[in-house]
């Protein structure tokens, strides 16, 4: 096994120069806190954005940052606030604290964390619930996205909730199941060892008891990447071939700015599968930052080779379809995308008013309001208890 060490001396260093840089210019932005979503056994943070034309039952993006950084950096960087506005959707972004990762990275690499019902994972699927009741958000198009240590815990969402997700986005992350130990972890960054093909399939079908649909998978990987290598995209590929039921060869290969993109199709062409490889870039979401259908802005591990990964991303998952405005609203949870629940999340059905209680003059938002009906609905769908 190769040593460790330098990768960790690469990364503390990196840190170090990050955060420097995001108290600079990560500022607080307009996102906000979300601050009750559930019991919240994995300990994050949680924060996010509603534009102000919020479309009528709108979808809903979950974004996860990488090692070192933090949820209004990657916002500030990626520039999805900023294609939220221009499309209507709503955004929620997982955050991990100091407490539970010095570095600040997802704990993909812990299986407490990383599957369902539990850790890391649960307060995700919380997040969500919450999002989804409280602002009557569309179950249909909930999509998550994430970089590198959030790209491997996009991947283990994706697995062990299949059901919730119509797509994701794995920048530079991991498959799904890869590793189980921190040496495993960094093991895989690198290329060496890891579950064969057939294996991360099975890891892929054990993660739930979901029978499909399956969500779409987009794969973002830069060649020249030396912290997570390419085989990594390659691995990821592969898992999510099997329930795809598409052959190794993609139907087709394209330029897309410059950048190759293979994709993988059902009987009738509808594209399940993306992967994009750019040609010499590094560990990063890829940007496009000038010129035509620019967004986002360069920052560390937030890199502008030309092409806009947020933008893509959107318009692979269907969101840059017209939509049409309205208000936020307030609905109740449904039970449609929680049939698929391990039998410790079955559902659970209560009644119960999804009426907001009004507040009194000067209280803080919800104790006895809203925060009880996100409590009842977490409860309703087996998220809490």
């Amino acid at each position: 096994m190769r040593k460790i060490s330098d990768t960790i001396a690469r990364l503390a260093a990196l840190q170090g120069h990050y955060a420097n840089n995001t108290a600079e210019h990560g500022g607080r932005s307009h996102l906000q806190t979300l601050a009750s979503f559930g019991s919240d056994p994995g300990g994050l943070n949680a924060r996010y954005y509603l534009p102000a034309n919020l479309s009528e039952s709108a979808p809903l993006v979950v974004v996860l940052h990488g090692c070192t950084q933090n949820a209004y950096a990657y916002n500030r960087y990626s520039g999805w606030s900023q294609l939220a506005d221009q499309l209507g959707f709503g955004l929620v972004f997982p955050e991990q604290k100091r407490a539970n990762n010095s570095n600040l990275c997802f704990n993909w690499f812990q299986p407490a964390d990383s599957r369902r019902g539990s850790g890391e994972a649960l307060s995700i699927r919380q997040m969500i619930e919450t999002m989804v009741v409280e602002h009557g958000l569309d179950r249909e198009r909930i999509f998550i996205t994430g970089l590198s240590a959030g790209g491997a815990m996009a991947s283990a969402m994706l697995a062990t909730y299949p059901e919730v997700f119509a797509g994701g986005a794995i920048i530079a992350g991991l498959a799904h199941g890869s590793a189980s130990t921190i040496p495993e972890a960094f093991d895989r960054m690198r290329g060496h060892g890891g579950p064969s093909k057939a294996a991360l399939q099975q890891l892929l079908r054990e993660a739930s008891p979901h029978e499909g649909p399956w969500p779409t998978i987009s794969i973002w990987q830069g060649t020249a990447d030396n912290t997570v290598v390419p085989s990594n995209a390659d691995a990821i590929l592969a898992q999510w071939q099997g329930v795809h039921d598409v052959g190794t060869r993609p139907l087709r290969t394209e330029n897309v700015d410059g950048q190759r993109r293979q994709v993988w199709c059902d009987d009738n062409g509808r594209e399940l599968i993306e992967k994009y490889m750019i040609a010499g870039m590094g560990h990063g979401t890829p940007l496009k930052t000038s010129g035509n259908d620019c967004l986002g802005s360069a920052g560390p591990f937030m890199l502008d080779v030309g092409i806009s990964s947020t933008r893509h991303i959107a318009h692979f998952w269907g969101l840059a379809k017209p939509t049409m405005w309205r208000p936020v609203k307030t609905e109740a949870v449904s039970g449609t995308a929680m049939r698929s629940f391990t039998p410790a999340e079955e559902l659970r059905l209560v009644h119960f008013d999804p009426t907001p209680e009004p507040l009194a003059p000067n209280s803080r938002a919800s104790a006895s309001g809203i925060t009880k009906v996100i409590e009842d609905a977490l409860r309703a769908a087996g998220l809490m208890r």
